[in-house]
């Protein structure tokens, strides 16, 4: 049975609570927040999340389908088709939440969006953007984060 796909709005102001997911005001982690996003992710999400995302990290939208895995032609035909797939969603997903991480840190997402396409060391030069590419990789940024809030020694 296939469920009914309703749309859910990313809003900047709704990135300003630490751990506050996309559209819902709840945490990715934490039920049952976690649910409502699983099952979007699963059914797609709409193509409109990708573009409020978009801006919000102040990339191109090449390159952040480039950071999602979508080809040119597939980033226009999922513009065209009005949705993602599941995990092209999933992506998107690990990137609103590291966006939601670092901008809990910086108080703002100018300075959270200019320091995610910054290269790193910590990284090996790479941006956290392009080192997030991998849930391994999302993870790290987000331990960095953590380490710096805390004052942890990286």
């Amino acid at each position: 049975m296939k469920r009914k796909k309703e749309e859910i709005k990313m809003k900047p102001a709704e990135y300003e609570a630490p751990g506050r997911l996309p559209g819902e005001g709840g945490s990715v982690l934490s039920e049952p927040a976690a649910a409502y996003v699983v099952n979007k992710v699963r059914d797609g999400l709409p193509f409109e999340e990708f573009h409020v995302l978009q801006e919000m990290l102040g990339v191109t939208e090449e390159r952040l389908g480039a950071l999602v895995g979508m080809s040119r032609a597939t980033l226009h035909r999922r513009k065209k088709a009005g949705s993602l797939d599941r995990s092209e969603s999933d992506r998107l997903v690990r990137y609103a939440r590291i966006l939601n991480c670092v901008t809990a840190f910086y108080q703002s997402h100018e300075a959270a969006a200019k320091w995610l396409n910054s290269p790193a060391m910590a990284f090996n030069g790479e941006t956290p953007m392009d080192y997030a590419d991998t849930e391994i990789g999302a993870r790290e940024v987000e331990a960095l984060v953590w380490r710096t809030e805390n004052g942890v020694p990286n």
